[in-house]
């Protein structure tokens, strides 16, 4: 099978190609994202493997299916960037690939609480140019803090498990309560609750209709003064002009993010010598208590191993006529 892969880097082919080993598929890598503009590129191609950035609405995939694609091979869990409608209307097989290692973005979500609450950032580039002063670095015990888990799925429950182990009270809202976390001790409350009682936020959830803008000036002004918030799930689900203000009042007191909703124009591109046009994003790189990281949670070689694998098993999957336990449709999603 011919598999055309969007969005790639250099790990990218170098993960995959050793992936491939097992399945002998033609892989041709292509830089660009996937869009209506390159979509030409995909022509003849019966796969084409898409990433977080690419846009797969109906238009895009109308002309995939012309030129012969029958299978999208999502190398990410959301597929909030596919119309799954779409696709189903047109012949087009989807599959994702739903855990490839919670324990990296957990980490990740942890490394920011961390690195935000001890000024980790402000440390290290203070101490390079020789000033060793304590000023304006104090931080708090972790120890019997709040700390709230929206969304306590695979990643949620690791960093459950993470935080429990530094002895923090846990809140948990899921609409489907995990009873691992039950069994270390995550309470589930109300959304309400969390907001108001939590001394850190961490944002677990994937980005649905019901989580796009779950954080939004009215639920910040339900937090604590001063709370930390830390998002590694997905941009859309905080709005982010709200969470500005927010900064500049004081109510939030940290803030650390992986994820942008409008990412897709800057993540995973070097803009070092070009410059930031987007206005709400350059006005966040200018807080000291804001972390910003450009979608790297996942980043891994464990996470990027499991990707590969698992990406390329989703196709043999279907290539071979059989059934793939990873495939979306709109009835399960």
């Amino acid at each position: 099978m011919r598999v055309a892969i969007f969005s790639t880097k250099p790990y990218d082919q170098q993960f995959f190609t050793t992936a491939n080993e097992r399945h002998s598929f033609e892989l041709t890598f292509f830089e660009p994202r996937l869009t209506i503009e390159t979509v030409g590129l995909a022509a003849d191609f019966e796969a084409v493997c898409a990433f977080v950035n690419d846009r797969l609405d109906a238009p895009l995939l109308e002309r995939l299916a012309r030129h012969g694609t029958r299978l999208i091979a999502l190398r990410c869990a959301g597929f909030n960037n596919v119309d799954l409608a779409a696709a189903e209307r047109l012949g087009i097989r989807v599959v994702r690939v739903p855990a490839y290692s919670p324990h990296a973005v957990a980490e990740h979500t942890v490394g920011l609480i961390l690195t935000l609450n001890r000024k980790l950032h402000r440390a290290y580039s203070r101490v390079r140019e020789g000033n060793f002063s304590l000023q304006g670095l104090l931080g708090f015990d972790l120890f019997e803090r709040t700390v709230g888990i929206v969304g306590t799925g695979q990643i949620g429950a690791v960093v459950a498990n993470i935080l429990h182990g530094f002895g923090c009270r846990l809140l948990g809202f899921d609409p489907f309560p995990n009873p691992a976390c039950a069994s270390i001790g995550v309470k589930y409350v109300a959304l309400d609750e969390l907001l108001a009682q939590s001394d850190i936020i961490t944002l677990n959830c994937p980005l649905t209709p019901a989580t796009r803008h779950l954080i939004n000036a009215e639920s910040i002004a339900k937090m604590k003064p001063g709370v930390m918030l830390i998002n590694t799930s997905r941009g859309a689900v905080v709005d982010t002009p709200a969470t500005i203000d927010a900064l500049k009042s004081g109510q939030i007191g940290y803030l650390g993010i992986d994820v942008y909703e409008e990412e897709s124009a800057y993540f995973f591109e070097d803009f070092s010598q070009d410059g930031i046009d987007d206005d709400v994003l350059a006005r966040l790189l200018t807080f000291p208590n804001v972390i910003v990281t450009g979608h790297q949670a996942f980043f891994t070689s464990d996470a990027l191993k499991c990707i590969a694998e698992t990406t390329l098993q989703n196709i043999a999957d279907i290539s071979s006529g059989g059934t793939c336990a990873n495939e979306l449709n709109v009835k399960r999603a």
